[in-house]
């Protein structure tokens, strides 16, 4: 067991417990855990469907990633509100602009954490990349922090008969580096094809062909660990 450095005592402890009820719900590879960045603000930007690829997600990268999370979640009980705050998450007031949780963001960036986003701004129903939207563009312009894409593939499949065990595989990218001097728009587009790149064609959606330009699936992982 490799427990994720620049971690809190709590994320760890969790990371323990998710170790050992892991092999009654999935079977985890992870591909490209090198390309995280060991020290230094990051942003991770991964897909978002339907099953719980914040936990896979965090779970497989090597470091302590800290998400935003929708404000009505901390709404709901003070100590649900304690534990979310624990474990480095924060809340976001989603369908409107948000200076309060961009800044918060800029700071945990700027403290040297990895901060995980979700570029689509919203769950993927059929599991298709959709257009993503320039929040992680702009975080990472305005912080000069590298992003690393990544992709979390049959996330959904956690959630069906226990005992199943389905295959997970979560892929992380070689980390980009935005030009400050292009649009969000178009750093957000570069952003979207280096997470695609980590796709299957078939669930590419809006950064595959036709919709987009084509993308070669790259291999990325020089380094493969299965859980």
């Amino acid at each position: 067991m490799r427990l994720p450095t620049n971690a809190s005592r709590f994320w760890r402890l969790l990371y323990i417990i998710i170790t050992l009820l892991k092999p009654l719900f999935c079977r985890l590879t992870v591909e490209g855990r090198e390309h995280v960045p060991a020290e230094g603000g990051c942003i991770v930007a991964s897909t978002h469907t339907r099953g719980p690829d914040y936990v896979i997600l965090g779970y497989a990268s090597p470091r302590q990633i800290y998400y935003m999370a929708k404000a009505e979640i901390f709404q709901i009980h003070r100590w649900l509100s304690k534990f979310l705050w624990s474990i480095g998450t924060f809340p976001v007031q989603r369908g409107r602009s948000d200076i309060g949780a961009i800044q918060a963001a800029e700071r945990l960036v700027n403290a040297g954490h990895a901060l995980g986003m979700f570029p689509e701004g919203t769950r993927s129903l059929d599991g298709c990349l959709s257009k993503g939207k320039t929040g992680v563009a702009r975080i990472a312009v305005q912080t000069g922090a590298p992003v690393v894409p990544a992709a979390v593939i049959n996330a959904s499949a956690f959630f069906g008969e226990l005992g199943r065990r389905p295959r997970i595989i979560v892929r992380f990218g070689p980390p980009i580096y935005l030009d400050p001097q292009k649009s969000s728009k178009a750093n957000t587009d570069t952003i979207m094809y280096g997470i695609a790149a980590l796709l299957p064609p078939e669930q590419r959606g809006f950064y595959g062909e036709p919709a987009g330009q084509p993308v070669e699936n790259e291999t990325v992982a020089a380094e493969t660990v299965t859980q």
